[in-house]
């Protein structure tokens, strides 16, 4: 039988501008002096790790950069010695130009150099063909201008006591421990992410999902009924509109956090907001476990292109 190594990584970019004003787009790339190659930031994942969070570590470890990921990007598979097979994930991750001046790289084990190379330039520089592939994703979006993004993740609130078992209103129903334990296991693979907007059902067991990851990066918490169950069974959808409507046009990383049945119209916003199309991936993608969440990626500079990638996590196999 085959063993799977798994692991993630990056495509790092950033947009600089020139002395006479215009901009061109730099992307990073590494060198290995162990296997005398240039690739982009990657490496296994830890036990018990995401893959988000091993593509966000890895590229810290070997290039010292602290990244946001944005959107996917796909997957490489390649064979390895001893009947294993290696999968790897990558994300383009956007680096502002002030943190490309201020990094202090410094030489490690697994990498002795990096550099920031124009994108036309790129391909002709890595070794191996499956990463040439990967990075024809990436020139495809930059031919577009749709490399710089944000993303709207969509949240379903860990498990709560159920109905039967609480004499509280149904908006007040806490989380189990489980719940709780839910919460808290949310936390660094969120972080990966970085929603810095954080949106939530006023329902207690909402508010109580997101505030592990809102006191870890201290972001304020905007409880709001237009997601809520209650709205939502009532029919009132104008709020959720408009909330979803105001979250695209502000183009700044966002969570919303609600219920299971008010999920697919929020999905189903975000396409009509976006000017995608719709289809089963987005019931695919609104259809979540306890604590599951979807993160839609979308482009910042034409967020009328459409979704570019969606991720579920989670993981459905």
């Amino acid at each position: 039988m085959t063993e799977e190594v798994f692991a993630a990584g990056t495509v790092c970019w950033t947009r600089e501008t020139r002395s006479d004003g215009s901009e061109r787009v730099l992307v990073l790339v590494i060198h290995r002096p162990k296997r005398r190659d240039v690739s982009f930031p990657k490496g296994k994942l830890d036990p018990g790790e995401s893959l988000p969070q091993a593509a966000v570590r890895e590229t810290r470890e070997e290039t010292g950069l602290k990244v946001r990921l944005d959107q996917h990007l796909g997957t490489i598979r390649y064979d390895l010695s001893g009947n294993r097979r290696k999968t790897v994930q990558y994300w383009a991750a956007h680096v502002p130009q002030r943190t490309v001046r201020e990094l202090a790289f410094q030489a490690n084990a697994e990498v002795d150099a990096i550099a920031w190379v124009p994108v036309d330039e790129v391909r002709d520089q890595l070794t191996y063909a499956a990463d040439r592939e990967l990075f024809d994703v990436f020139l495809k979006l930059a031919a577009r201008d749709l490399i710089d993004s944000f993303s709207v993740t969509l949240l379903r609130h860990g498990k709560a006591l159920p109905r039967a078992q609480s004499d509280e209103p149904d908006h007040l129903r806490p989380l189990t421990d489980f719940g709780r334990a839910q919460a808290a296991a949310l936390v660094p693979i969120l972080d990966a992410f970085g929603p810095r907007r954080l949106h939530t059902s006023t329902a207690t067991r909402c508010v109580d999902t997101i505030a592990p990851y809102a006191h870890r990066r201290r972001k304020a918490v905007r409880q709001t009924d237009a997601i809520s169950q209650d709205a939502w069974d009532a029919g009132e959808l104008d709020g959720l509109r408009a909330l979803v409507s105001a979250v695209v046009a502000r183009g700044k990383d966002a969570l919303l956090c609600s219920h299971r049945p008010v999920l697919p119209d929020l999905a189903r916003e975000l396409a009509l907001a976006t000017g995608s199309e719709l289809g089963a991936y987005l019931e695919e993608a609104a259809t979540l476990p306890t604590a599951g969440f979807s993160v839609f990626h979308l482009s910042r500079r034409h967020p009328g292109a459409g979704i570019l990638s969606v991720e579920t996590y989670p993981l459905k196999h």
